[in-house]
């Protein structure tokens, strides 16, 4: 790795150019490709004001090159870090460009949520300088960074890779095998399956659920993880309760019918004014406000 690594970055999205501001925090130059010039322009609007509410110093003038030419992005870049569309297909294109434009000693990076890192990387040129890098919505406010490691991704590509990210200030995480969902993603989703199964079989309302986690043990995931938890309490007190639970949790291998009938009558959420719960754009904003306003608040916490 060497001292200022050159980032290239596939996709101008929010995540994209929330990862772009990141490096660019950092110090370090930044190639953000994206084929579409609105999108390259929007997130040249966009990384400015980023800087400003975190309160740092704008480098994005000096540091920052936006292009419609991937191979203009990462011919010459240390790493890539690929934040194109959620599907496998698109992004296993996306990396046999890389494969062919990026310098034989780039490390390729991709930002899947779920899908397995071999998946992308089988067939590629050079597959072991391909890792997973799955950063959390919104980039530039939450720090964790799932890097996974394939069957085809060598030891030194995963510790160089750990070392860049913690330089400059992201929580590295190294998840060992390659699974669909990693970790976050199994444990985020692990506790939706049981919070839809408890609506769907008439325990409680979506709002109670809610409440149970945001007042509950919710307050304390921030500073006490689940295994910690488990020490702290006690891991006999632990197994007598999961003895008690474990036969009567979900186990639904498919999302449940409430789930599938909500999505097939058009009630998606938020953005259409109705998912498990009723929404204006009024309320919709207050809690997209309340989250961003957390977000920044233990990030500007954190630097102080």
């Amino acid at each position: 790795m060497t001292n200022n690594p050159v980032i290239g970055i596939v996709g101008a999205g929010l995540m994209g150019h929330g990862i772009a501001q990141r490096f660019l925090a950092a110090g370090l130059k930044v190639n953000l490709y994206d084929p579409n010039e609105a999108a390259l322009a929007h997130a040249k609007e966009q990384i400015p004001k980023i800087f400003d509410i975190l309160c740092q110093q704008d480098t994005s003038s000096e540091l920052l090159t936006c292009t419609t030419s991937m191979a203009e992005a990462v011919s010459h870049a240390d790493w890539v870090i690929e934040a194109g569309p959620e599907k496998k297909d698109i992004k296993r294109c996306i990396f046999s460009e890389l494969c062919t434009f990026a310098p034989k000693h780039c490390i390729l990076a991709t930002n899947t949520s779920a899908i397995p890192i071999g998946d992308i990387a089988e067939g590629q040129s050079k597959p072991q300088r391909i890792i997973g890098a799955h950063f959390w919505n919104p980039p530039h406010l939450v720090d964790l960074v799932e890097v996974v490691q394939s069957q085809f991704t060598t030891c030194d590509v995963v510790k160089n890779t750990m070392t860049l990210f913690s330089q400059v200030g992201l929580k590295p995480v190294h998840v060992k095998k390659d699974i669909p969902g990693f970790i976050g993603n199994r444990l985020q989703h692990a506790m939706k399956r049981e919070a839809i199964a408890l609506v769907s079989q008439g325990v409680c309302d979506a709002d109670t659920i809610d409440e149970v986690v945001k007042h509950g043990f919710g307050k304390r995931l921030a500073v006490l993880g689940p295994l910690e938890q488990s020490d702290l309490v006690g891991l006999d007190l632990t197994l007598s309760i999961l003895s008690t639970i474990y036969p009567h949790l979900d186990n639904s291998k498919t999302p449940q019918g409430l789930l599938q009938e909500k999505v097939a009558r058009g009630k998606t959420g938020m953005r259409v004014g109705e998912g498990f719960k009723t929404w204006t754009e009024a309320t919709a904003e207050q809690v997209r406000q309340r989250v961003q306003k957390h977000l920044i608040q233990t990030q500007l916490d954190k630097n102080n």
